[in-house]
């Protein structure tokens, strides 16, 4: 923690239902991507901390899974990580989907501020794909009488629209006592995480239609040569011999794509040059499997 008692802190979980922009809307406020991002739902796993600094404020972000109905291993823990981001933070950001009714999952994110007296904010997401604005007045007058927001502010993460104004909202839920961070600290994840959620969002862009959940991907290696250039050997699991042979795909292209695509993100966050190679596993149902779990990064604490 810094020693200037002026400035101010807020730590902030972002919560909502699965592919509601809860990642996207991070790595906009960061202008840096430290959380995976995907059209498919409950992608993100791990709680991820990113860290916001502008002058005298500083506002700590836990990116959440999306909150669902569990039906594995791997499913109980995303929604306990949930559970201990709500219960931990001086603020939540309850993100929905522009035009949307609220869903279950909604309501119970509510039930549980009510319960607690937490201060929130609505973000309501994705208003660049609205086409009356009469459904957004209305959305936000159903949410506004389930809950006595501090603010509802209209956003889109694809361009930006409201973001400023969203920072501001959150600002203001701040308190005095200094920074808990480093004002440089972009994210408290170790490197092994960042680099391994940036090589899974590319298997879900690339295979969307064919790959579920079932992979995760371990980091070997993460080793720099004296001439500066990274060296990551990384381990893709799956479920299904099928997946493995979608993931290789075709004389080994799609494995190709994944790796090049994912070596750009990770040289543009890292700013050097590196080397990836990539392997891949068969580890059947390990979603359903408590000790695979934990072994691919997942905090034990989170399971029965």
């Amino acid at each position: 923690m810094t020693n200037n008692q002026n400035d101010k802190s807020v730590f902030v979980a972002i919560v909502g239902r699965p592919n509601v922009g809860k990642s996207s809307i991070l790595n906009r406020l960061l202008g840096q991507k430290i959380a995976i991002v995907s059209s498919k739902p409950q992608t993100t796993r791990n709680r991820i901390t990113g860290v916001l600094t502008q002058g005298e404020y500083q506002i700590v972000f836990f990116d959440t899974p999306g909150m669902h109905k569990p039906k594995n291993s791997l499913g109980k823990y995303m929604v306990r990580s949930v559970n201990e981001s709500v219960g931990g933070v001086d603020c939540c950001l309850l993100v929905v989907e522009a035009g949307r009714e609220p869903s279950p999952a909604d309501l119970s994110l509510i039930e549980k501020f009510k319960a607690m007296e937490m201060p929130a904010i609505l973000a309501i997401n994705k208003i660049d794909t609205l086409k009356e604005k009469e459904e957004l007045m209305k959305q936000i007058l159903t949410y506004s009488r389930l809950y006595d927001f501090e603010a509802v502010v209209p956003v889109s993460a694809q361009d930006g629209s409201g973001l400023n104004e969203l920072l501001d909202e959150l600002k203001k839920q701040a308190s005095e006592g200094g920074h808990f961070f480093d004002d440089d600290t972009l994210t408290d994840q170790p490197e092994r995480v960042i680099v391994s959620e940036i090589i899974r969002e590319k298997i879900l862009r690339f295979c969307d239609k064919e790959i579920p959940h079932g992979t995760a991907v371990v980091i070997e290696k993460m080793k720099t040569r004296e001439n500066g250039i990274l060296d990551i050997d990384a381990t893709i699991y799956c479920e299904r011999e099928t997946h493995k042979r979608i993931i290789i795909g075709k004389g080994g292209s799609m494995l190709k794509k994944i790796s090049a695509c994912a070596r750009q993100d990770i040289e543009r966050f890292f700013d050097c040059k590196v080397f990836l190679q990539t392997w891949i596993k068969v580890k059947e149902d390990w979603r359903n499997r408590a000790r695979l779990v934990q072994n691919f990064g997942y905090d034990e604490k989170n399971f029965d």
